[in-house]
């Protein structure tokens, strides 16, 4: 055999080697991307398990302070949803224990409609429940969508640094006509109906339609004043501001006569309501429902994604 072959015998035997490294490397990568999702999978079991277990609603207290959390983004769907929130709000009031509701807030807002369902809601348990009063405490942030439901309380309660206001309504879209433009893309529309493309952020705006959108967020704002001016009633001070969308220290809305105090939520349990013991109702979704919604915000930040779908939001 001469020396040209076994030269090449053997870059042929190097080549394989390698290729059987790699693949082993590739198999233990493998097997180590599976071992991690199943340890994630099983902290994260493990964390919701613990979550759901901390808050029982046993109590050897006579009386309690009903706690109802509106945590997050208030949207069909999330945790501050009315379907989430009303059964918990109904088991609060209808406790032969409660003596007092706590509503915890802490929401940037969201949805006028899930806002004014919950809102509705509070109002028609006082009625039915008389002798039960409703405190609104608010902690980091309580704005727009927020401060509609706590709006609906017999007295809100704030810490003097907590976010409280923004009584105004939005609707978010972009346009990206002129960037198209100098891209040399042509937009390529069909509809039937005159105004089923409103809106869309690739073609110009039409003065009628900004209109009739215009029209559609003043309605809702009004609704939102009118709900507004009957839950704080003659505590609100005559100043144009408060109705603009501004938002407020804890401090500056108690003079505004947004909130009626500074106080934390046990502050209201101990020294008001007179029941110390605080039982939380708020309900949570279930584990496999949590466990999924956890893996996919995850994915969502792996993979990136967005929604240009214009909303009317109270935020």
């Amino acid at each position: 055999m001469s020396q040209e072959e076994t030269q090449a015998i053997q870059a042929l035997k190097d080549v394989a080697m390698e290729g059987i490294k790699e693949q082993r490397r590739a198999r233990r990568w493998g097997i180590f991307f599976k071992l991690f999702f199943v340890i994630y999978m099983l902290v994260l079991l493990i964390a919701l398990i613990g979550t759901g277990a901390s808050d029982g609603k046993l109590t050897d207290a006579d009386e309690i302070t009903a706690v109802v959390d509106i945590n997050g983004v208030i949207m069909d769907g999330a945790l501050a949803s009315a379907d989430m929130v009303i059964p918990s709000l109904k088991d609060a009031f209808e406790h032969k224990k409660t003596k007092g509701v706590i509503l915890r807030c802490n929401s940037p807002g969201g949805s006028p409609v899930q806002s004014g369902i919950i809102n509705d809601e509070i109002r028609r348990l006082k009625t039915e429940h008389k002798d039960i009063p409703v405190y609104a405490v608010i902690s980091d942030l309580c704005a727009s969508g927020g401060y509609y439901i706590a709006a609906a309380a017999d007295e809100i309660y704030a810490d003097k640094a907590s976010i409280v206001g923004s009584i105004g309504v939005r609707m978010d879209n972009f346009g990206a006509v002129e960037l198209m433009e100098k891209l040399g893309v042509e937009r390529r529309l069909y509809t039937a109906g005159a105004n089923k493309g409103m809106l869309d952020p690739f073609l110009p705006e039409n003065e009628t339609q900004v209109q009739h959108v215009q029209k559609m967020l003043d309605t809702t704002h009004q609704q939102f004043i009118k709900v507004v001016k009957e839950g704080r009633g003659e505590r609100l001070k005559e100043n144009p501001d408060i109705f603009s969308g501004l938002f407020w220290t804890g401090e500056d809305a108690v003079n505004l006569g947004l909130i009626d105090g500074l106080g934390s939520d046990a502050y209201v349990a101990r020294e008001l309501i007179k029941a110390e013991e605080m039982v939380n109702f708020t309900s949570e979704k279930d584990l496999l429902e949590r466990i999924s919604e956890r893996v996919e915000s995850s994915v969502r930040l792996m993979m990136g994604s967005g929604d240009a779908t214009p909303r009317t939001v109270l935020r």
